[in-house]
């Protein structure tokens, strides 16, 4: 009979990694209970215990870049965390207007401080686009003048920003494109600070669920929110976006993505990170859509995703002198995880970036992409 962690050690070895072996990678544990706790609460326990200190790596990208790429993660879907995941996004809609702000509090609210230290000058919280770019700062200026010229804005126009953050691609749209724009957060600490960095453009910030809004918008973008929508809201949300959107204009969804549709969130990232939130499928992205879009063009760069979240994580690590009286240890390792776990997915291939740009009835002569 094997015990909890010779069963540890079968799993690990199939992602070549050693328990208190000398790799970069390999899993150095300090309490021997945590194997038993692995084995019955899967990546939830995995993630606690390492909040408590229980086992640590030297490189968690790396570790999650081999647990990924092996597939021995699928091993845990079968454990009760996972089920009651699975069972809540199945009955329940997570995304109603009276939970949607949720995540705002929990995640997007944790402390401007966090932020202005982790990210990129103009406060950008999605990926960047790193061709032909040196650094972060550099890699989300592209990024937003990707989606300017993505949508071929014109001075004047409207713009809409659906999941706003600080108001950083408005103000970068309406300084670089002179663009009029309002944007929607649920985060009350993003529409505070945003509304301070965006003074004296034409920009307005609105602490507001998408399902609220009115009026009509030269175009439509949304970068890194639909994430947040939910699967049963999906059709909801684009038929907004249809609603919203000028006959002649074009709707640029940004969004990080999975190739087959999601059961269910990892059980650590629903309770500590993004609480009811789920990533799209192509198909369900295309289901939504039918009828009311057309898809123009379909674009995908997760792999920069990669970059910028080890870029995130240089950033905060190197600023954590600064915040951890306020925020303390377990905090730093639950943020620390939650980073480099995902950059070790996007390495391995497993999320992905899409930037998806959508009409309403086809532009005519058709549309021309641009990278």
């Amino acid at each position: 009979m094997f015990s909890a962690k010779q069963k540890a050690q079968k799993m690990l070895s199939k992602a070549g990694i050693t328990i208190n072996g000398p790799a970069d990678f390999d899993m150095q544990v300090h309490n021997e209970k945590l194997y038993q706790r692995v084995l019955i609460g899967g990546s939830l326990a995995l993630g606690e215990a390492y909040m408590e200190g229980w086992w640590d790596v030297k490189n968690l990208d790396q570790f999650f870049h081999k647990i990924l790429s092996s597939n021995i993660s699928s091993k845990f879907n079968f454990t009760l965390p996972a089920l009651q995941t699975f069972l809540k996004n199945s009955l329940l809609n997570l995304e109603t207007k009276s939970r949607s702000f949720k995540v705002g509090q929990q995640h997007y609210d944790i402390g401007n401080d966090v932020y202005e230290a982790m990210l990129d000058k103009r406060l950008v919280y999605t990926c960047g686009y790193w061709p032909d770019t040196q650094n972060l700062n550099e890699a989300q200026e592209a990024k937003l003048d990707l989606v300017c010229r993505k949508i071929g804005i014109k001075p004047g126009q409207s713009v809409l920003d659906i999941g706003c953050g600080w108001g950083s691609f408005l103000k970068f749209a309406a300084e670089k494109y002179q663009a009029k724009g309002t944007g929607v957060t649920v985060s009350k600490e993003q529409v505070k600070l945003g509304q301070a960095l965006c003074k004296d453009l034409p920009v307005e910030l609105l602490l507001q669920d998408y399902r609220d809004l009115q009026g009509q918008f030269d175009h439509i973008i949304s970068l890194g929110m639909f994430e947040h929508v939910g699967v049963k809201n999906y059709r909801t949300y684009m038929q907004k976006a249809h609603d919203l959107l000028s006959d002649d204009g074009l709707f640029l969804l940004h969004t990080i993505g999975t190739d087959v549709p999601m059961k269910f969130v990892d059980p650590w990232v629903e309770k500590y990170i993004f609480p009811n939130s789920i990533l799209p499928a192509p198909s369900q992205i295309t289901k939504a859509a039918e009828g009311l879009f057309v898809i123009e063009d379909w674009h995908n760069f997760g792999a920069d995703y990669d970059k910028t979240l080890m870029a995130w994580f240089h950033n905060f690590d190197s600023a954590w002198p600064k915040l951890k009286d306020k925020y303390g240890e377990t905090f730093y390792r639950m943020w620390k995880y939650y980073l480099l776990s995902f950059a070790g997915s996007f390495r391995a291939r497993n999320l992905q970036l899409w930037q998806i740009v959508l009409s309403k009835k086809g532009v005519v002569g058709g549309y021309r992409s641009v990278r």
